[in-house]
């Protein structure tokens, strides 16, 4: 139940995150329902670079020559090469079996996010630094749709909503500024990176409930 996005905008598309084992299979699949070719992929924006989200990250880079997006404080994760403490350190060992078994490979970023930085992808994305589960940690929001892309903010299954695991929330002390954000962004819908029914509507009210949050209701 970990998602990557394919926003599809024709010759303009981007990818949100990159998935795990398996991926590039049903991302292929995509691109040809969508009638898109790898050359219409113009960016990969990562939401951070624990494995599970830029697990293809260098063959989606090489399969359509897109730029690579993300913050500063996540190329240490996407080199592997990220120095986990205290309990983290749990999370750093996982990461380090699943770069094993996966066969995973590095690549580079192309080019760095800013927070309030605007993209010019799929009618305009904003990037939303959201510190906690790790230093670099990022959403992306369209203004058009009202509809933030939260990353690992939370995850939202099982009829409730969790934070990550304590073992891999590498800033847990910036989760609370990173909610405050969220707050007052006030997006109608929110998706996730972890989730069970793509429904931003349901995903919103989850995260209201977890940080006990007031928001009027969707009508």
């Amino acid at each position: 139940m970990g998602y990557c996005h394919l926003l599809a905008d024709g010759p303009r598309s981007v990818m949100i995150d990159t998935g795990l084992a398996g991926e590039a299979f049903f991302i292929r699949r995509l691109f040809r329902r969508l009638g898109l070719v790898p050359a219409n992929l113009q960016a990969i924006l990562l939401t951070h670079g624990h494995l599970d989200h830029a697990g293809n990250l260098a063959w989606l880079k090489a399969w359509t020559g897109a730029k690579v997006l993300a913050h500063p404080a996540e190329a240490r994760h996407v080199a592997g090469t990220y120095p986990y403490t205290g309990i983290t350190r749990w999370g750093g060992r996982l990461e380090a079996a699943g770069r094993l078994v996966f066969r995973y490979r590095a690549a580079d970023i192309d080019a760095f996010l800013a927070d309030g930085q605007e993209l010019p992808f799929w009618g305009g994305l904003r990037v939303v630094h959201l510190p906690g589960h790790t230093t670099g940690h990022c959403g992306f929001y369209s203004a058009k749709h009202d509809l933030l892309f939260s990353g690992d903010m939370f995850a939202s299954y099982f009829l409730a909503a969790h934070r990550p695991p304590a073992i891999l929330n590498s800033a847990p002390e910036q989760f609370a500024a990173s909610v405050e954000k969220v707050r007052q962004l006030n997006p109608r819908w929110i998706v996730p990176g972890h989730y069970d029914l793509l429904d931003g509507a349901r995903h919103r009210r989850r995260f209201a409930r977890l940080n006990n949050i007031a928001w009027p209701a969707i009508k």
